[in-house]
């Protein structure tokens, strides 16, 4: 098991930072850009090249600083790989009931992933932390907003299509948090050295949606 997930921390900028497919030195180099740009929560997927070491590097190179979880968590045994290496919370695809009941028994927050208003509700019901709505970039702000109607308990974090232009509209409907990942390590952002300016543009644009409630 890794550090505990500090709630407190996350809340002061719930952005999540995904790092998928990239091999263990460049996640230490992603890492150090993300971080000098104000970012301190990252997941490293668990369909990455020797997904494990690259959860353990992020860790290493972010110490205490930096929160570090595992993404596209789909069964049993990738649970136990992803806290093995010392993930501190757990973000999946899918509505599983297994995977979600695990984390709760052994204390991990979870962000389960779902689309529908059914599988947003069954994903909370099961014990999800926060429900990561999945993908975002299909439906837009205007559908948290709808999906906040009826389920406003919910704490939602879509994931795909947020970036720094469109983080504003996505937290005005309601998003509690964010899950970031193709505007923040795009090939072409990788290689132009502009991660740490990315990062940052996600803090500005947070800390401005937030200043403004």
């Amino acid at each position: 098991m890794g550090k505990e997930f500090n709630r407190d921390r996350f809340a002061e900028l719930p952005i999540v930072g995904i790092l998928r497919g990239f091999e263990v030195e460049t996640v230490r180099q992603l890492v150090g850009a993300t971080m000098a740009g104000g970012l301190r929560c990252i997941e490293v997927t668990m369909n990455s090249p020797s997904a494990v070491e690259a959860i353990g590097a992020a860790i290493e190179e972010g110490g205490d600083e930096l929160q570090v979880g595992a993404g596209t968590v789909c069964t049993l045994e990738d649970l136990d790989q992803a806290l093995g290496a010392g993930a501190s919370f757990i973000v999946t695809p899918i509505v599983s009931a297994e995977v979600i009941s695990a984390c709760g028994e052994r204390g991990v927050p979870v962000m389960a992933g779902a689309l529908t208003p059914s599988e947003i509700y069954e994903a909370w019901s099961l014990g999800a932390e926060m429900v990561k709505v999945f993908p975002a970039n299909h439906f837009g702000p205007g559908y948290l907003k709808d999906l906040r109607g009826p389920l406003p308990e919910i704490r939602l974090m879509p994931t795909g299509g947020v970036n720094a232009e469109t983080l504003g509209e996505f937290h005005s409907a309601g998003a509690a948090a964010f899950g970031v990942g193709g505007s923040l390590f795009s090939s072409q952002a990788i290689a132009d050295g502009r991660v740490e300016e990315a990062a940052r543009s996600l803090v500005d644009a947070y800390e401005a949606a937030a200043g403004g409630e």
